[in-house]
């Protein structure tokens, strides 16, 4: 580990100056010698470079969505070209060029923070042994192995011997205790930052080997912190838990602000701009605008978050318009509210043979009625044969059905004995 920190050793002056000016300021406060003044400088140099290494974390965000976007071609060009491993890297550049991505965006934050951290293992490595560096002259090294952060110096490892951590200042026991806590801080938030990624931000309609090496790689990281904090300083220690706690805010904000499109947070989000939308019946913000403008824009590629969000805004009475705002629309009402129940209560469009046979008078039915009665053994008395019989030209009984008289009962009449009077 030496060795790789004396290569960024160019950095290590810019860094302990840094590192000095964040210590006269905190140790005005807190006094010079204390662990508190020393530890506050660090965790102020982790916010000051992530606070420059924010554009390069806004590539890191839209590579990592422009490379889940192109899975799917990225998996149809290496089963197209799987016996031609030339022409498939060649395709895969071709497809980067035209999207405009870079897979090498997704490690510029930690490829940027490397030289830093490393320059700060040197400087701490340097203190521990005793010797300047950089601006950190004899006075200053004294009062940074004076430092201690709950017991355990700034310089010291969870892997050192007893003899080192006593001339130090500390005992074993409490480093190996607050080097454990740290380790333990440091892992669990790299596990989190990484879990809640896979599980809000990631387009789940989408299907692709790479959000399995995701998930790989939630797994993997804290188990290689972990191996690694055992060798890392107590400062170097503090140093990665706060660019953790960082990275894990930070993440937090865009998920929330700015989630993946498809992605468990897409919908979340929109949900509370339906909520603030229905509620003021406006729009009020322009990056809220910018929101619905793109969802409007897409039409019919929307994806299921968006179009539960058009329909929402509908049933509440609202249209999404092409500039970002919203206007009343009774219209939309109508068809995200009542358009299925009107088709619901709406009876069955009968065939017209149904309709001119419904409007017929059943005369056939009840023949069909007849043949069943003939069919089936009945318990009425026969009527005799040489009933009497009625008028040419009148219809049958069972061919057609007798309108009923005014007051007569409607439906199928008994029929008469024939020696009663009509």
């Amino acid at each position: 580990m030496d060795t790789i920190a004396s290569l960024f050793s160019f950095i290590t002056t810019p860094v302990s100056w840094v590192i000095v000016q964040f210590h006269t300021l905190y140790g005005a406060i807190f006094g010079p010698n204390t662990g508190w003044a020393w530890g506050l400088s660090i965790v102020s140099l982790v916010i000051l470079i992530r606070i420059c290494l924010i554009p390069l974390f806004v590539k890191q965000i839209k590579s990592t969505r422009n490379m889940q976007a192109l899975q799917p071609k990225m998996k149809a060009i290496q089963e197209r070209y799987k016996n031609d491993k030339q022409r498939q890297s060649e395709e895969m550049m071709k497809l980067y060029k035209e999207t405009g991505t870079n897979p090498l965006s997704s490690c510029l934050p930690i490829l940027a923070q490397s030289p830093f951290f490393f320059a700060l293992y040197h400087v701490l490595s340097s203190i521990a042994s005793g010797k300047t560096i950089g601006v950190i002259n004899e006075s200053l090294l004294d009062s940074a192995r004076q430092a201690h952060i709950f017991g355990a110096p700034l310089a010291s490892k969870f892997t050192d011997s007893t003899e080192k951590v006593a001339a130090l200042g500390a005992s074993l026991t409490d480093v190996r205790i607050v080097t454990a806590i740290m380790i333990i801080m440091m892992s669990a938030s790299q596990f989190y930052t990484q879990r809640q990624l896979m599980q809000k931000n990631v387009d789940l309609t989408v299907k692709t080997p790479y959000m399995q090496q995701q998930k790989m790689l939630m797994y993997i990281f804290p188990v290689i912190f972990a191996v690694m904090g055992i060798n890392f300083p107590v400062g170097v220690l503090v140093y990665w838990l706060t660019t953790n706690v960082w990275t894990m805010g930070q993440q937090m904000f865009v998920i929330n602000q700015n989630p993946t499109p498809g992605s468990k947070a897409q919908d979340q989000y929109l949900q509370r701009l339906l909520k603030g939308v229905t509620a003021h019946s406006e729009v009020r913000s322009r990056r809220k605008r910018n929101v619905i403008q793109a969802i409007v824009a897409k039409g019919v590629d929307r994806n299921d978050n968006e179009r539960k969000f058009i329909s929402g805004l509908a049933k509440a009475g609202f249209a999404a318009q092409a500039d970002g705002t919203v206007a009343k629309s009774d219209t939309a009402v109508a068809e995200a509210d009542g358009g299925a129940a009107q088709r619901r209560q709406q009876p069955k469009r009968q065939t017209k043979a149904k309709r001119q046979s419904a409007s017929a008078q059943p005369g056939a039915a009840k023949s069909s009625e007849g043949a069943d009665s003939e069919s089936k053994p009945s318990l009425q008395k026969d009527e005799p044969q040489d009933a009497q019989p009625k008028p040419a030209g009148k219809p049958a009984s069972g061919s057609a059905r007798q309108q009923p008289k005014s007051g007569q009962r409607k439906g199928q009449q008994r029929p008469k004995h024939p020696s009663s009077k009509k």
